[in-house]
């Protein structure tokens, strides 16, 4: 074999392989929002071929559900099952050879991950990378009492707060959020701004009493941020304990378990009673206690009369 028609060989090996790459070097890519998303906001998602080698016609969009671990077609039936299940709405269209999936007013637990997938190609990368959407969120801001417990705190969210002269106060300020927010705490007609989530007053004057605001920012995104306002009204001296919030709050939860207690003593009277009730019932059927009924008498009559012919 000559070394010419090695190398023609070598070169024509070179071409098919090269040309048998070239079926395969699309890359597709799924393409979201550049700025924060918010949740409520409608998302685009835009799946696309950067090297333009495929029909659009045969990539479509998934979803991985993290409870199934698996995959679904975001399309007919499949888009169908996650609206009804997954509480959101997505939308599929393909327009001008485009492939968009549109998300109606996002939430967090649908961020995703999101691909686009190619049903032509068999090529371990016929799919895109995944594509999670970051989902700014914050909560509605509560206000407590510091050193509660955690079904105390979210029970007894305070927005009119009466306490009595020279007491301390200590207030908390708490949210749910998608990142750690940024507390401040401030004081209408006064110019100070405290960056903190807690507020502590001790003993109180008259001074302190007014409207405070505790605002919570997102450190990311500006805009989203929350605020909730309390009223602090601070009692003379001579106020009656039961007068102020503490006292107030003292009374409810002792009302309460007054009512839990009556209603536990009335429960254990009713089946104790019912438990009495059914150990003074006789047998229902009980032959040992039964006696002949005779002829000369409406009455049992002991075995020893007369009359040994029992009617029964």
């Amino acid at each position: 074999m000559s070394r010419s028609f090695k190398m023609k060989a070598f070169i024509l090996l070179t071409v098919l392989a090269f040309t048998f790459l070239q079926g395969y070097t699309a890359v597709l890519e799924v393409k979201g929002p550049s700025e924060p998303v918010l949740e409520g906001q409608d998302v685009t998602l835009e799946c696309v071929d950067t090297e333009s080698e495929l029909n659009m016609s045969t990539v479509h969009f998934q979803r991985f559900s993290k409870y199934m671990k698996k995959w679904y077609r975001l399309e007919t039936d499949q888009e169908y099952f996650y609206r009804r299940c997954f509480l959101y709405d997505v939308d599929v269209r393909r327009e001008d050879d485009r492939l968009l999936l549109f998300i109606a007013s996002i939430q967090s637990w649908s961020e995703g991950p999101y691909r686009c997938v190619s049903e032509n190609s068999s090529a371990p990368d016929n799919s895109s990378q995944p594509l999670t959407i970051p989902i700014h969120y914050m909560r509605e801001v509560a206000v407590h009492r510091a050193g509660l417990g955690y079904f105390a705190r979210f029970s007894n969210s305070v927005q009119d707060l009466k306490v009595q002269l020279g007491d301390d106060v200590e207030l908390e300020c708490t949210t749910s959020a998608s990142e750690a927010p940024e507390y401040f705490w401030a004081k209408e007609g006064d110019d100070w701004i405290l960056p903190s989530n807690k507020l502590k007053l001790e003993k109180v004057s008259d001074q302190n009493g007014g409207r405070y605001t505790c605002s919570a920012q997102s450190p990311t995104v500006r805009s989203l941020m929350k605020k909730r306002t309390i009223s602090i009204t601070v009692l003379p001296e001579d106020a009656a304990w039961y007068e102020s919030t503490t006292g107030r709050f003292i009374l409810m939860a002792s009302g309460a378990g007054l009512v839990l207690l009556v209603v536990v003593i009335s429960m254990t009277a009713y089946l104790c009673r019912r438990a009495n009730q059914r150990n003074r019932k006789g047998p229902i059927d009980d032959r040992s206690q039964k006696k002949p009924i005779y002829r000369s008498s409406v009455e049992s009559l002991p075995s020893t009369a007369g009359d040994k012919q029992p009617l029964v």
